[in-house]
């Protein structure tokens, strides 16, 4: 008797371990096939063309940028791929309102970005430019549709008479000025950083 619920035991922790041993075998299994799997996937990605990068904005950016030079200074209209600067998705909240602002390099590249977005914000602005009276129109053109007046003022930030001259016409045609964002083109003669400063100062 005692034998015989003996061998039913053995019997029944025989079938247990066979169970395990079944259950083990079948998620080994399962693992394989997701591995595979995954070996597969991983292999179309090394095998396809890298993806372009992940658009986040309001708006679609590029992913290559043509190789080209302009010679200085430069007009950005000849680029083959414009700049970005009207910030689409960027609301004003009057942060400058009726304030004035005098940018230098304002013609293009970040001195139009930043021109246009203190127009949203409420400010009058002057633009300092060297020679690219194409670019300074659309800046100006730029500023105008968010409602706000733009002059424009031609000359050389290197030359100390010239910043006082675009200072004083600056608070003559848009009765102030408030703001200076001395940003010029970097060339072989650095303009002197000072210039527009004093020149605010003695307008001052």
């Amino acid at each position: 008797m005692r034998q015989t619920v003996r061998a039913r035991r053995d019997q029944k922790g025989l079938n247990m371990a066979r169970q395990t041993r079944g259950k083990k075998s079948r998620a080994a299994e399962e693992g394989r096939h997701v591995q595979a799997a995954v070996d597969q996937l991983d292999k179309k990605a090394k095998s396809s063309p890298p993806k372009r990068p992940m658009q986040t904005g309001q708006r679609e950016y590029p992913s290559k940028f043509p190789p080209q030079h302009l010679e200085k200074s430069g007009a950005e209209a000849e680029l083959e791929l414009a700049p970005m600067y009207q910030a689409p998705g960027y609301e004003g909240s009057h942060k400058l309102q009726d304030m004035v602002a005098l940018i230098t390099g304002g013609d293009s590249g970040i001195g139009r970005a930043v021109a246009v977005l203190f127009a949203r914000e409420g400010a009058d602005v002057a633009i300092c430019y060297l020679e690219e009276s194409g670019d300074a129109r659309t800046t100006k053109a730029a500023v105008e549709l968010e409602g706000r007046r733009c002059i424009m003022i031609q000359g050389d930030v290197s030359d100390p008479r010239f910043c006082n001259d675009a200072v004083s016409r600056t608070v003559r045609e848009l009765g102030k000025l408030d703001i200076l964002v001395n940003k010029p083109l970097s060339r072989n003669t650095r303009p002197t950083s000072s210039n527009c400063r004093t020149s605010i100062s003695i307008a001052r």
